[in-house]
């Protein structure tokens, strides 16, 4: 087992539950992707509640992914426009604006940007790490996939 240094000591990559700097695996994974699961009910809730047309929820959900076009500049700068796109901030600033101002087309904004954190997570699909795209918090992904 590799010594990693976390930020509750030295450790072993067993005994803190990762399969990389920064990634996770087991139970964490699974209850971080059920999770997930949840967040993509209740966004699609919202989108439903706030008049959201069914048809075109597919292409709106995939919407947010262009935020990983900052990968054309690099894995760094990839994995920043992504992580500030794909987490659960923008879709819970959206919410509660569209409460406060009783606006309609802030509420669809937040239920697909929710659905999509929750729909990426429960893939498995997690906040991007800046070594290289297939590396998030969830684990490797793609053919970088150990």
């Amino acid at each position: 087992m590799t010594a990693i240094h976390t930020p509750f000591g030295p450790g072993t990559a067993a005994a803190v539950g990762t399969t990389g700097v920064g990634m996770t695996e087991g139970s964490v994974r699974t209850w971080l992707r059920l999770e997930g699961l949840a967040a993509l009910g209740a966004g699609l809730v919202v989108f439903g509640v706030g008049g959201g047309d069914w048809l075109f929820l597919v292409p709106l959900l995939l919407l947010p992914d262009i935020s990983a076009l900052g990968y054309v500049a690099g894995p760094r700068v990839g994995a920043m426009t992504y992580n500030m796109v794909h987490n659960w901030a923008p879709g819970f600033v959206a919410f509660l604006i569209g409460v406060w101002l009783d606006s309609a087309a802030a509420m669809l904004a937040a239920g697909v940007l929710i659905a999509h954190v929750g729909m990426d997570r429960a893939l498995g699909y997690g906040l991007k790490l800046p070594s290289a795209f297939g590396d998030t918090h969830l684990g490797r992904i793609g053919r970088s996939k150990g």
